[in-house]
């Protein structure tokens, strides 16, 4: 049976964006500041989803990347908060295009990034999902029982 590898969920740069998004989130609704590119090209209940989508985000990446249960169940949760980022990050990178223009494509660069990361990291869980889902078939199909559980550190 050939080996699978799973990429590990303890990746530095996710993680540190995980942790950041529920801060400047919590930040943009306690101090009731907000970016002004989002306040002239969001109306005020998106900016709240904006805002909430950033507390969500983080709190669920990171609840998925430290799941202590089935490493299925913790790529899932995973896969769920960096789709919500990469779309909260791609909203943020359009208002910044369409009120900074030029001026703002700095900040739009780094935005756009997180959002293409997001994305990237995506389409690695979907992967390592579909690599769990044929390993439990082909030990069905063995008529191997499974008594282990797979891990993000390659064991069984």
């Amino acid at each position: 049976m050939p080996h699978n590898r799973i990429r590990s969920r303890h990746q530095p740069f996710e993680i540190a964006i995980m942790a950041t998004a529920p801060v400047c989130g919590v930040l943009l609704i306690v101090l009731d500041v907000r970016p002004q590119s989002v306040e002239m090209a969001m109306p005020g209940p998106i900016q709240a989803g904006w805002e909430s989508g950033l507390i969500v985000a983080g709190v669920a990446g990171l609840l998925g990347v430290l799941w202590p249960g089935r490493l299925s169940t913790g790529l899932g949760i995973e896969l769920a908060s960096v789709l919500v980022l990469g779309t909260i990050t791609g909203m943020y990178a359009v208002a910044l295009a369409v009120v900074a223009g030029a001026q703002g494509v700095a900040a739009m660069s780094f935005v756009v990034a997180v959002a293409a990361g997001s994305g990237w990291r995506a389409v690695q869980i979907a992967l390592d999902l579909r690599r769990l889902t044929r390993a439990g078939q082909a030990t069905q199909f063995a008529g191997v029982g499974v008594g282990g559980t797979f891990s993000a550190r390659g064991g069984t």
